[in-house]
């Protein structure tokens, strides 16, 4: 199988790479009038941080993800690329 001899961290990359490009061009894809779909998703994760405070420590846990249809294309994209490389 092709797959296998390929890295998990290399198809991570590829994903991420997917995403990020994919929401900025979602993002700019918004204020044209036609491509406005693009754009249309939704944010999830912890709007206000989470803090534990252990009195020697203080440590803040936070993550919120915004995930918009030009993203899903861009990860379909990336899937599409490492196949192929």
């Amino acid at each position: 199988m092709a797959t296998r001899d390929k890295s998990i961290w290399i198809f991570i990359v590829f994903l991420l790479a997917g995403l990020v490009i994919g929401g900025l061009l979602g993002e700019l894809a918004a204020k044209v009038d036609f491509l406005w779909w693009l754009s249309y998703g939704q944010e999830f994760g912890l709007s206000q941080p989470l803090i534990l405070d252990l009195n020697i420590i203080k440590i803040t846990f936070g993550l919120q993800l915004k995930i918009n249809i030009a993203s899903i294309i861009g990860m379909a994209i990336a899937i599409f690329i490492y196949r192929k490389v």
